[in-house]
């Protein structure tokens, strides 16, 4: 897949790019992309969750009424979950939601992910670029001009600039990050994916 490397202004740079296509151009795994975004959404959960059970619900332990001849049902302590305030049974206690993935799956995830994008047009490259401080306002505009403001966006970086974060961080549709950073729900979770020159260079290597 070629595509045409653009400036920030939104004009064509004379540039085009080949997209590899053991990475752009493969059948995507579905079941593969799920596993991977189900386990970067599992690892995002704290697992603090936690309600009293019987044993720990601070009350008295004493038998509310005789065993027999109350003309009720028994009952032999106001903790019970039957009662208002009573402890809870099998509530949710303190887990670790984490689990392992082999690394050939996940990649196969993130090519999967970055193909679809390839199959609906939905990458544009941007030649790199510098800011020299931190502006929402100009950043917008370059947004404007490669037609990335519309929708979710994941913009990816060969490496950090602190001044391109600063100035995105703020939008609410807009996700800076940088090539170590990438992952296949970031790809999934944006409309559009802006890949600043260099970066398909940099996930070709490290295939390898």
């Amino acid at each position: 897949m070629e595509l045409s490397v653009y400036k920030i202004d939104g004009t064509e740079s004379g540039k085009k790019v080949t997209l590899d296509s053991e990475i752009f151009g493969i059948q995507p795994n579905d079941h593969a992309i799920y596993l991977d975004v189900k386990q970067y959404l599992a690892n995002q959960r704290q697992g603090t969750h936690k309600t009293k059970e019987r044993w720990e619900v601070s009350y008295s332990t004493k038998k509310m009424g005789r065993q027999k001849g109350g003309g009720g049902a028994r009952h032999g302590s106001i903790k019970a979950p039957t009662y208002v305030g009573g402890g809870r049974v099998f509530g949710p206690k303190p887990r670790d939601y984490r689990f392992k993935l082999n690394k050939k799956l996940k990649q196969l995830a993130r090519f999967s992910a970055l193909s679809y994008k390839a199959q609906e047009n939905a990458i544009v490259m941007v030649e790199p670029f510098a800011m020299d401080a931190p502006k929402t306002k100009e950043f917008i505009q370059i947004l404007e001009n490669i037609k990335a403001n519309s929708r979710r966006t994941l913009f990816v970086l060969p490496q950090g600039s602190e001044n391109i974060y600063k100035s995105s961080r703020n939008l609410q549709n807009v996700n800076v990050i940088t090539i170590d950073e990438i992952n296949t729900y970031n790809i999934m979770n944006a409309y559009q994916l802006v890949l600043v020159d260099g970066v398909q260079d940099i996930i070709a290597a490290r295939r390898k």
